[in-house]
């Protein structure tokens, strides 16, 4: 076809290349060079809408193509909208989900799930040429959907510790579901609320709770020494002896030779006097009382010495 107008060429600049058939009409393509161009020089996203290119779409175009196709008033939601602010706990598959108000139906077609909701997120935002509910929405979202338990915890846990949301935030959106499903989340709010950093992190909360020798830990507290030293945050925090436990984990902590540092900054802490008991997820979730039994032990041999004069300071969520 010939030469696109100026002002069509600058809306597939803002859209990366993707526009709706109203958009083009109104451009001044007509319908013939729609058709003609349509599974030739063009590819068809969804119904009505267009990447003015035979390439493979991005992800970002695919998103673009969505939002057009289910209308004006439609953002980005549940994982797609969660992995787009920076919750990598949360997995989209192959499938772009957007949220619509009423009177739009939920539907799906191709890659694209538009789904109906009554409730009213003022705090979407604008990325590039996309628009997108809320991280602590995308997050519970997300996590309504999300196949166990572990996945749940893992995403509500994400957005807190990543500062993408106020825990405030996050439970209101919780409560503002029908009962029946905010009760599904309440266990991975309750992780979230912890001060964990990780699915594993929370276990081993709940297990220190299940204690009846051991004070009340404290979560990812600050350590110093009295010289003003930095040394690193452990999972969780006896105060009272100096007791730190670290869970040890590739998957939530690093790789490579970043998992070999990790690692060895527990040497920090023994030098600073700190009792330190190593874990990891596996033996947590295999031998959960054998895991509690070597805490206690722990516990009892460093209240047996001197208290190291190291200083901690309990980490407080943000709120809003």
């Amino acid at each position: 076809m010939k030469e696109l107008p100026s002002a069509l060429r600058s809306l597939l600049a803002r859209q990366d290349g993707v526009a709706s058939r109203g958009q083009l009409l109104e451009h001044g393509v007509t319908k013939a060079a729609i058709r003609w161009n349509s599974g030739r020089a063009w590819r068809v996203l969804l119904p009505t809408v267009y990447l003015l290119d035979r390439a493979a779409p991005s992800e970002r175009q695919r998103q673009v193509a969505a939002l057009l196709w289910a209308g004006p008033h439609a953002v980005l939601g549940g994982a797609t909208a969660a992995r787009l602010h920076g919750i990598t706990a949360a997995d989209p598959g192959g499938t772009v989900q957007v949220d619509v108000p009423p009177p739009f139906a939920s539907r799906r077609r191709g890659f694209a799930e538009a789904r109906r909701s009554l409730l009213i997120d003022h705090r979407s935002v604008r990325i590039g040429p996309l628009r997108a509910c809320s991280a602590a929405r995308a997050a519970v979202d997300a996590a309504f959907r999300a196949p166990t338990e572990d996945d749940r915890e893992a995403i509500l846990i994400e957005v807190i510790q990543k500062g993408l949301a106020d825990l405030d935030d996050v439970a209101e959106w919780v409560f503002r579901l029908r009962p029946r499903d905010s009760a599904r989340l309440h266990d991975a709010l309750a992780a979230a609320a912890s001060g964990a950093w990780s699915v594993p992190e929370a276990a081993l909360l709940d297990l220190v709770g299940t204690s009846t020798t051991l004070p009340p830990p404290w979560a990812n507290p600050g350590l110093t020494t009295v010289s003003g030293k930095s040394l690193v945050t452990p999972d969780a925090w006896f105060d009272d002896v100096a007791l730190a436990v670290m869970v040890h984990s590739h998957r939530h902590h690093a790789r490579g030779e970043q998992w070999d540092a990790t690692v060895e900054k527990d040497g920090d802490l023994v030098a600073a006097g700190v009792v330190v008991v190593g874990v990891t997820p596996g033996r947590i979730a295999r031998d959960p009382a054998g895991v509690l039994a070597r805490i206690e032990a722990a516990h009892v041999v460093a209240r047996a010495r001197p208290r190291p004069p190291v200083i901690a300071t309990r980490r407080h969520l943000r709120s809003a």
